[in-house]
């Protein structure tokens, strides 16, 4: 198992879930090696959740990052969970269609391995709305 998969396994701690008691956690890697996590924190009032890979993002982000190379994202049910689609649509406005997703599916299996590319073909970009 890589370390950054380790990294999201962790911060799913910090996970706020009361609703669906699904903990996330996605671990971000920045192509000068740096690393930034989220956690999903739910809402009572749902469409105000985030999810992990959003909250990574956003803090890489928020620190001055715009080049990525890898995320691994990984649930308390260790079953091989990607991003959403609004996950990966945030995910494709700030990566490219090469950028590596690792799904964990638990210690006995090596994690799932996508690009965004794969699992996003044909997203919106900011070409398409000019």
């Amino acid at each position: 198992m890589t370390d950054l998969l380790e990294t999201a396994r962790d911060v799913q701690s910090n996970a706020h879930v009361p609703y669906s008691e699904y903990p996330v956690g996605a671990a971000l890697e920045t192509a000068d090696g740096e690393v930034f996590v989220g956690c999903n924190l739910e809402n009572a009032n749902y469409s105000n959740s985030l999810h992990a890979e959003e909250v990574a993002i956003a803090e890489a982000v928020k620190n001055g990052h715009r080049e990525f190379t890898r995320v691994a994202v990984s649930s308390g049910q260790r079953d091989g969970v990607t991003p959403c689609g609004m996950c990966r649509q945030t995910l494709a406005e700030f990566c490219d269609d090469d950028l590596v997703v690792l799904c964990d599916r638990g210690d006995d299996d090596p994690p799932a391995e996508y690009t965004l590319g794969e699992l996003l073909p044909d997203t919106i970009t900011e070409e398409m709305l000019e």
